[in-house]
């Protein structure tokens, strides 16, 4: 695999987790639904991967960079797996919405494993990137127009998901089950 394609896989990766963090953004402005603390856990877990992934698109793919997404997924599937079995017992309900017939908690573990699969595959590949080395090809500079652009989208996105976590949790501890901006609250005297 050739670096170019590497970055644009990362950059796909990257395009991935600011999809996750929209769709859950979407859900939360759209529908009001604001996520619960566990929630925002995973929202991190997917933000962090996501950072593995900017790193290799700006900087170049590096095993440390896949690292950094391996072990933000493998702690996001701990917090998915922690709420689904919260909610797998029967009549306990699930929480918020549902998409494709599964809640946000049951996708979010399904598409942390997803990521652990694909950097797997990349890291495959990984000995054509070493052969290109030592032919002597060098290594593109810069993230590319496509890169770039996925490297400020997911900027923006995170951004606004950590404003938005600030405003629902104020400056302490997140409610177990949210009813609104308690720090929007508190400023605005309501």
């Amino acid at each position: 695999m050739t670096v170019r394609r590497a970055r644009l896989l990362n950059a796909l990766g990257l395009l991935g987790c600011s999809a996750v963090l929209l769709v859950a953004f979407g859900y939360q402005f759209h529908l009001g639904e604001l996520p619960c603390p566990l929630c925002l856990l995973q929202r991190a877990a997917f933000a962090a991967a996501g950072i593995g992934f900017a790193l290799s698109v700006r900087f170049g793919p590096r095993a440390s960079h896949y690292g950094i997404v391996i072990l933000s997924a493998l702690a996001g599937m701990v917090i998915a797996g922690r709420q689904v079995a919260l909610h797998v017992v029967p009549g306990t309900g699930g929480y918020g919405s549902t998409l494709l017939g599964l809640h946000f908690y049951t996708l979010a573990l399904i598409a942390f494993l997803a990521l652990i699969g694909a950097v797997g595959v990349v890291l495959l590949a990984e000995g054509a990137r070493q052969a290109d080395r030592q032919a002597g090809i060098q290594a593109e500079r810069g993230a590319g127009l496509f890169g770039t652009a996925c490297l400020s989208l997911f900027l923006c996105v995170v951004l606004a998901n950590a404003v938005s976590t600030v405003a629902e949790c104020g400056g302490g501890l997140c409610p177990d089950d949210p009813t609104g901006y308690e720090a929007l609250d508190a400023l605005l005297k309501r």
